[in-house]
């Protein structure tokens, strides 16, 4: 059939307008791809061309109060291998691996990878300057030292349960590192450039430096004088006393900041890897749970202040050694009792009968409502992880017994960051602060403070009139009472005892004993309470002879540091039989020995210098406080020279 040349012009012209509309079609879609996803499918191609070598950001540093340093990163190269790039990988594999210590197979096998740059780990890791240099000088294709950096803390183990510790990546891993991770972390920078297939620099390119940007600066609440003398004394009574474990918390009063947190078993954050995890997953003074004692009766006693159910003065208690509630008989810690006494004298003599008085008075939903006012049976909230709750029993379950258990701290749990807190309100006026150690946050490149923690008041618990009255009544436990080991000559100091039996096996061990004391002075101006526990120490297990004398040690050294001067006023001293009294050193200067022997022996030993017959000077000088016994040596001479002396000495006292 012969085809006409009309519909052979028909099919080719339908066959243009096909080949037209095919040809606007792919017109459209080039311009589409151009002008709709041309940027993103640019980006693309360029991010496959580009190769990144990392440059790590600098971990903010962690500071105590005053800027000392406890963390910080220390500068480390790191090598890695662009595998593209490399172009023996054989020899460079020979080459890398006895610096790197690692084998030429191990070496071999990561700069082959089918990847766009990859770490020579382990041994590439955090190496230093020298091997560094060594690298750099074979000039090895493809192989790259960039710069790293690892945390350093150069007082060692100090604070190591507050600060925690870094992994290889420099990423927290317990403690504050953990806690304010993303903050300290800052971001990481890089060097980057465009390369073709084989690795290399694309022409017409340039490297990108993008600058890492560091972390922000933590300054804390800590004070490392404090911290240093509160370790210090952990560790003396761990070699001394051979405990479990043992914990000190030091806090100001009046806002909540933790001046020094520690607890032995310790660890050094460098070498985390060489103790048991359990000794750096669990902070004792936030993680331990443990039945308080009688430390818990402060809160007992200012309930009984604040609802005015007792007047410590003048009423009496009569205490037979025990008391008989709900069928149960519960005894006082002095066999035989204590007999007739005021409400200040059961304070004194921690007497669990009196106090189960006062807990009856109070009766359970007031007594209840305090304990869980003053913080008890929740999370006080500090900045740390790991905080536990404390167990109380609930209303409902408490009778006779529970109630009068409670009242002198027994059948209840609690941490020691709440027993320090809540002790804190009883005695700076009744406010209840929220702990914290997180005191700022500085942008390391300006010094300009981005953020600070300020005190956080939780609510008012009692009046100030109930809470001086807590603060005399635990001075006088001190001067006259359990807690006379604590005593400082010359500062008003408060505080309180506890023993506690501990619960192994769901019965009350009559062996071990967890035995702790909570101190703080002035007494009258509260700037600083430290509450200290011991776990199961050997020999004798009483928290006033025990803990009491850590306190006081930690106290002393903390009043000297932060400069608080020494008072004349305080409650005279209780003496107990052996222990010996201080007494202040008259002035002799201008006195003959005949004058002063017949008094001053029974106070002193006198040793005398020097020819003549009066006295011209003295060791120790007049007015210092010593042990009743001490030697004064006295310097004779004539009355003109003591007369010098005396001159001398009242300038000096007056300059």
């Amino acid at each position: 059939m012969k085809i006409s040349k009309l519909t052979i012009r028909r099919r080719l012209f339908l066959l243009l307008c096909m080949l037209c509309v095919l040809f606007m079609a792919l017109v459209v879609r080039l311009a589409y791809v151009q002008l709709g996803e041309g940027a993103e499918l640019s980006a693309k191609a360029e991010d496959s061309w580009r190769r990144n070598i990392p440059y790590s950001a600098k971990r903010g540093e962690i500071t105590d109060r005053n800027g000392n340093v406890l963390a910080y990163n220390v500068t480390t190269p790191t090598v890695m291998a662009i595998p593209v790039q490399v172009k023996s990988p054989e020899t460079t594999a020979h080459s890398l691996a006895p610096l790197l210590g690692m084998s030429e197979d191990k070496v071999l096998k990561i700069i082959t990878k089918k990847e766009s740059i990859v770490r020579l780990q382990p041994g590439g890791r955090k190496i230093t300057m020298e091997k560094a240099q060594e690298i750099r000088d074979l000039d090895l294709p493809g192989i790259v030292v960039a710069e790293d950096n690892k945390r350093y803390y150069p007082y060692g183990g100090l604070a190591a349960h507050i600060l925690g510790f870094t992994g290889g990546y420099n990423q927290g891993l317990t403690g504050l590192e953990k806690k304010y991770d993303s903050e300290l972390s800052g971001m990481n920078g890089s060097v980057s450039y465009l390369s073709d297939a084989g690795g290399r620099l694309m022409p017409g390119s340039s490297e990108i430096y993008m600058e890492p940007r560091d972390g922000l600066n933590l300054q804390l609440t800590i004070d490392k004088s404090i911290q240093s003398i509160i370790e210090r004394e952990l560790d003396q009574a761990m070699a001394r006393l051979n405990a479990n474990s043992a914990l000190t918390i030091a806090m100001n009063p009046k806002t909540g900041e933790i001046l020094g947190m520690a607890a032995r078993p310790g660890y050094e954050p460098a070498s985390y890897q060489e103790v048991d995890p359990q000794i750096y997953n669990r902070n004792l003074p936030i993680w331990m749970t443990y039945e308080p004692g009688s430390t818990f009766k402060i809160i007992t006693l200012a309930a009984a202040l604040e609802e005015q159910k007792v007047d410590l003065q003048h009423d009496h208690f009569f205490d037979p050694g025990f008391t008989k509630v709900g069928g149960a008989t519960l005894r006082c810690w002095k066999r035989g009792g204590h007999g007739s006494q005021t409400f200040l004298q059961v304070v004194e003599n921690s007497c669990n009968p009196g106090f189960v008085a006062l807990g009856q008075r109070l009766g359970k939903e007031t007594l209840f409502k305090y304990i869980k006012d003053f913080g008890f049976g929740s999370k006080t909230g500090i900045d740390l992880s790991g905080e536990a709750t404390g167990i109380l029993f609930k209303l409902a379950n408490v009778g006779p017994v529970e109630l009068a258990t409670t009242s002198f701290g027994q059948g209840v749990s609690v941490t020691p960051i709440q027993q320090i807190t809540a002790v804190s309100a009883a005695i700076n006026g009744g406010k209840l602060y929220k702990p914290y150690v997180a005191k700022s946050w500085t942008n390391p490149d300006s010094g300009q403070v981005v953020d600070a923690t300020e005190p956080q008041f939780v609510r008012q618990v009692i009046s100030e009139e109930a809470s001086k009255k807590v603060r005399e009544a635990l001075e006088s436990v001190v001067a006259n009472g359990t807690g006379g080991n604590a005593f400082i000559d010359g500062y008003r100091v408060g505080g309180k005892t506890g023993t506690a039996q501990k619960v192994i096996n769901g019965r009350y061990s009559a062996n071990e004993h967890i035995v702790s004391f909570i101190g703080f002075a002035p007494a009258d101006d509260p700037q600083i309470v430290v509450y200290t526990a011991v776990d199961n120490p050997q020999g004798i297990q009483f928290g006033g002879v025990v803990a009491a004398p850590i306190v006081r040690k930690i106290l002393a050294d903390s009043l000297d540091y932060l400069q608080i001067p020494p008072r004349k006023e305080q409650v005279a001293k209780k003496y107990k039989y052996n222990e010996t009294p201080i007494v202040t050193v008259p002035d002799l200067i201008g006195y003959t020995t005949q004058d002063i022997y017949e008094d001053m022996n029974t106070n002193f030993n006198l040793v005398k210098s020097g020819a003549g017959s009066i006295v011209i000077n003295q060791a120790p000088k007049a007015g210092t406080r010593v042990e009743r016994g001490s030697t004064i040596r006295i310097y004779m001479g004539s009355e003109s020279e003591a007369e010098q002396n005396h001159e001398h000495e009242f300038k000096q006292s007056h300059e």
